[in-house]
């Protein structure tokens, strides 16, 4: 199929890179993310023009961070673009002159890790993305399930909790709430309130009060035994092993592959997330138990998904 281009679409920054049909990214280009809808169209145009340069491309893939139709062409809803039936694929074909297709962000980079990272090997896998929200994607029988209208797998909004606590898509009780970036810095300032001699190296490295914590003080106190901090993420691994259960006996998958920028703490977080997946597991202890493995792109899983996808036939053939 030759060369494609995968684009990600960040809160500050647009990634455009041309992709092999290994998995190879051969070039990029960056453009910085602009404050309005059309403004963001012109900006994915630039990148794939700019990275485009010395290639042959046969197409594009663009990650999108909302609920986008079976159809691979229009983004129904944003929830951080005010994109509302966008028609993405028309827009920027018209601005590119190259065939494209729009993929949910989380969908495209479960596909790039069942492609290319921790997923070769698999036909059945179920991705989890733990970053600032909880999303992910299913591949069953090597394809991509997207349902059919489209926005399958967005497992962020799952209610855990009947009446639990209010979440940015207007429901209570998602599943994001309790296992996310967020949740682990709510674990953790509720905790430092409520006990602060046991997390004495956490505030120190904020500025001394629960309401400095952040992210990245929880994963350094953590790795240094920080009470708080340990326990904040033994909190959320709960919350994820028992997510992960309930999906297994939805779709009995060989693997789930959890990604995202908690997974970047390795065993930190993937340990306890094994632990509380097996114990809420129904039949654990009788039935084969799926791996749960952290994936292996990094932030590069988007793009090369998105591109990758861009030579997948249309799925409603």
């Amino acid at each position: 199929m030759g060369l494609t281009i995968g684009v990600d679409i960040g809160g500050t920054k647009i990634a455009a890179g041309v992709v092999d049909e290994e998995g190879n990214i051969l070039s990029t280009h960056q453009v910085p993310t602009p404050g309005t809808p059309e403004g963001i169209v012109d900006a994915i145009a630039a990148a794939v023009d700019g990275a485009r340069v010395g290639h042959e491309i046969v197409g594009v893939g663009i990650g999108a961070a909302g609920y986008v139709n079976r159809q691979r062409s229009t983004v129904y809803f944003a929830p951080n673009i005010d994109w509302r039936n966008e028609p993405l694929q028309e827009k920027v074909e018209a601005r590119t002159g190259l065939p494209v297709v729009v993929e949910n962000d989380a969908n495209a980079a479960a596909w790039g890790e069942y492609r290319f990272g921790a997923g070769k090997g698999h036909r059945n896998v179920i991705c989890i993305t733990l970053g600032t929200g909880l999303g992910g994607g299913i591949i069953i029988g090597n394809k991509l399930r997207r349902g059919h209208f489209g926005v399958a797998a967005e497992f962020g909004h799952i209610r855990m909790v009947p009446d639990g606590l209010m979440c940015g898509c207007g429901s209570q009780g998602c599943w994001e709430q309790y296992a996310s970036g967020r949740a682990l810095v709510r674990y953790a300032k509720q905790r430092a309130n409520a006990t602060p001699e046991n997390a004495e190296l956490l505030l120190s490295l904020g500025d001394g009060t629960p309401d400095g914590i952040e992210g990245k003080h929880i994963s350094m106190a953590a790795r240094q035994g920080d009470p708080v901090a340990v326990d904040s993420y033994r909190e959320l691994a709960r919350w994820a092993g028992a997510g992960l259960a309930d999906l297994a006996s939805l779709f009995d998958p060989s693997a789930f592959i959890v990604g995202g920028g908690l997974s970047d703490e390795g065993e930190l977080v993937l340990d306890p997330i094994r632990k509380s997946y097996k114990r809420w597991l129904v039949g654990g202890n009788w039935r084969p138990v799926a791996d749960v493995i952290a994936a292996q792109l990094g932030n590069k899983a988007g793009l090369v998904g998105a591109a990758d996808l861009a030579r997948e036939p249309d799925p409603i053939m």
